[in-house]
């Protein structure tokens, strides 16, 4: 019995009760794993207390002198709930995490055995540099490189079986000082945009003295058996299923979106929603998503570098949380061909430190022209940069969603509503007209409305675009979901900087020549929506229609990665990152560099599990078939019947025959294709080769074929698990 009928039987045959969860309260549990400042007021000197709480709120640094006290006390707390080892846990630019596993344990000179922990330990430690992508910068002989301690970002304990770990987060950098990973730009990034927000926020209110990008993720995933997973090669080895013939029944009843929660999945989601509350992430929502077997979990809102810390944390205790329950976490952009993928919608704001949501429209025309400040700002730092924004979400797994123009497409977009657009629509008109400092035409907003018992948002939600903005925030739905957020929130929060900054000196250069203050706001603001009104779109992101429109309007439309990804590479966006202080040029190269050969090998990955599943399953497979109909027919043709009485079969084993025939010339072409991508020299090219010579000529094509065969083989001997089975079995 193959693989595939071995999990099918072991799960029809599962009577057993499912792994339960005590229903535990939320605030029981929460945080009850991660050392928080409360927890550090217990364990640490005043002095200590004070040191750590001023780096935390007020971003200082923390005294080495007093590290050690720092250390010691957090090492007490972790002891104290049974911690036996520590690691530093840090973002590398493979997308996942990494950590190295150290115990308190040493021994003294004279061999008494002691627990320790000291503060050069809590602050840096040195793993490889040249073992994780790092773009050139470091040599394979150039090894060094330096975690260090984020103190934002407080340290957690990680339970797996019976060990627990305590977790430094940190952000890791090469011997020369360039960012290797996520969180360090990404912190360059909030800084930036915190400064150039509070100097123009404070055109409006002094008292504003710092603002907080924050970030609310939905974590969109499919769950299937664990078993059936196991016995599909292409899901273990590049997270997608490469072949597969849809199912009679797929999402086309939408029956499953926010359908009762399968039992198993259910069960699944209550523990790690438990383990998860214990490291203080906040989850607020679980549903079944559009497509079967697909599930969406999404947190309050955080301040955006610890929100970045909770999202890839998440993902890691689903993926393990998973396997108590004998299932399988994908977070894959597009595991299963024929229905909806998965993303990572990135919710985004900016909140003040006296309580204001900058994008919240106001009440008052002055709170309203706040708004109007920051509103058009970010509409106008997207459309200046919309290249280097689709960049930031360029991906292999994410193509085959923007690609094909599934929520959402490839081009960048703004979506702001009916109402948000007639304003804008009514600032552009006053063109040449002078500004009075209540301009109440502009400055009313009345935007809301209300029906008995429902009150209606200010914007509608628009499924089609990448960027839309929701009531008191922007969705950056385009992020993919086994991306790291950080990657999309570096440059948004960069180009929003940028435009800020542009935005202040342009303002005081109108207040130098004599403007009033906000006459000369409103003159910027209306300049800003007249140069990136292209970028706004209400309709249909999916439509043909809105393809030849936004070629028409300059936006642009770049399909696949490696071309996307030519936006690093350009004088704006190293003048852009280089002046806000996040990457250096070195550093944009080696990134650029870095998600080029990323794409690459997983393509390169694609290739070579479609060859092995066609050689060594699909063929031999339908080889066996194909003998069982010609032995029929030759054996109906011994009997004497006239051909016209298995004419059916005759064209059944040609049918199959010709498939057969064209999967192994084309996976046979498709090796050669990659050898010469292979020998190309400069990763660009190769990577455009892989797209364009491997990807586009023979992927589809051979998947076509395969998938027309697993339709006409005997059920019984086909040894992949289907998707009826994968996505409909519970």
């Amino acid at each position: 019995m193959s693989l595939r009928f071995n999990a099918i039987s072991a799960l029809t045959s599962d009577n057993t009760a499912k792994a339960g969860v005590a229903d535990t309260k939320v605030t029981a549990i929460f945080g009850e794993n991660v050392f928080t400042l409360e927890k550090a007021r217990s364990f640490l000197s005043n002095e200590a207390y004070k040191s750590l709480l001023s780096s935390v709120q007020g971003g200082k640094k923390i005294d080495r002198n007093l590290a050690g006290q720092i250390a010691t006390g957090i090492r007490a707390w972790a002891e104290s709930k049974g911690v036996t080892h520590y690691t530093h846990w840090f973002q590398p630019l493979t997308g996942t995490t990494a950590e190295k596993h150290d115990s308190f344990f040493t021994l003294k000179g004279d061999g008494t055995p002691i627990e320790e922990f000291d503060g050069g330990t809590l602050i840096q430690q040195e793993p490889d540099a040249s073992s994780f992508p790092n773009g050139g910068i470091r040599a394979t002989f150039e090894a060094r490189g330096y975690t260090a301690w984020d103190p934002s970002s407080p340290a957690f304990i990680y339970e797996l079986n019976a060990g627990k770990t305590l977790c430094i987060p940190t952000i890791f950098v090469s011997y020369t000082g360039e960012s290797l990973d996520y969180k360090a730009p990404l912190l360059k990034a909030v800084e930036a945009v915190s400064k150039a927000a509070v100097e123009v926020a404070n055109l409006f209110d002094k008292s504003i003295s710092k603002v907080t990008p924050t970030l609310g993720w939905e974590q969109e995933y499919f769950v299937i058996d664990e078993a059936l997973a196991n016995a599909r090669p292409d899901l273990i080895q590049a997270g997608r299923t490469v072949f597969g013939a849809a199912p009679a029944k797929g999402q086309q009843l939408d029956d499953h979106y926010f359908g009762s929660i399968p039992e198993r999945v259910y069960a699944f989601m209550r523990d790690f929603e438990n383990e998860s509350y214990k490291l203080g992430i906040p989850l607020r929502t679980r549903h079944n998503e559009v497509a079967p077997a697909q599930f969406e979990a999404a947190p309050i809102f955080e301040e955006i570098n610890i929100a970045v810390d909770h999202n890839i944390l998440l993902m890691d205790v689903m993926t393990r949380v998973a396997k108590r329950h004998k299932l399988k976490v994908l977070l894959h952009e597009k595991p299963f061909a024929g229905i909806n993928g998965s993303g990572k919608h990135n919710n985004w704001s900016l909140a003040t430190d006296t309580g204001i949501n900058l994008l919240a429209p106001g009440k008052t025309p002055k709170t309203n022209l706040l708004f109007l400040t920051f509103f058009i700002n970010i509409i106008k730092a997207v459309h200046d940069h919309a290249d280097i924004l689709r960049a930031s979400i360029a991906s292999a797994s994410n193509d085959h969603r923007l690609g094909a123009n599934e929520a959402p497409p490839a081009i960048i977009s703004v979506f702001v509503g009916e109402y948000l657009a007639q304003v804008l629509n009514d600032l552009e008109k006053r063109v040449g007209e002078k500004f009075d400092e209540q301009d109440e035409a502009i400055l009313k907003l009345d935007l809301h409305r209300s029906i008995p018992e429902l009150l209606l948002d200010n914007t509608d939600r628009n499924r089609t675009s990448p960027f839309a903005f929701t009531g008191n925030k922007f969705e950056f739905r385009a992020v993919g979901s086994s991306a790291n957020c950080a990657n999309a929130m570096i440059t948004l929060n960069t180009i929003m900087a940028d435009s800020l900054k542009k935005f202040k000196a342009e303002v005081d250069e109108l207040i130098k020549g004599g403007s009033k203050k906000e006459i000369a706001v409103m003159q910027t603001l209306q300049k800003y929506v007249v140069e990136s009104k292209n970028v706004l779109f209400e309709g249909d992101g999916y439509s043909f229609e809105w393809e030849k429109e936004a070629e028409k309007r300059g936006l642009p439309n770049v399909k696949t990665t490696p071309l996307a990804l030519d936006a690093l590479s350009t004088d704006k966006a190293k003048e852009l990152f280089e002046s806000n202080g996040i990457y250096t040029h070195r550093e944009l190269e080696a990134r650029h560099e870095i998600e080029l050969e990323n794409y690459l090998k997983k393509v390169q990955i694609e290739g070579r599990v479609m060859g092995d599943l066609a050689l060594n399953h699909i063929i031999p497979v339908a080889v066996n078939y194909q003998n069982t109909l010609a032995q029929n027919i030759k054996n109906l043709k011994d009997l004497g019947l006239e051909e016209a009485s298995y004419s059916g079969q005759l064209e059944l084993l040609n049918r199959v025959s010709t498939h057969i025939n064209v999967i192994y010339k084309k996976i046979h072409e498709m090796t050669e294709a990659r050898k010469v991508a292979n020998n190309i020299e400069n990763i660009r090219t190769r990577a455009i080769a892989y797209d364009s010579q491997v990807k586009a000529q023979f992927f589809d094509e051979i998947r076509y074929h395969v998938d027309k065969l697993e339709h006409l083989v005997d059920n019984e001997k086909w040894t992949l698990p289907k998707y009826r089975e994968m996505l409909l079995l519970r």
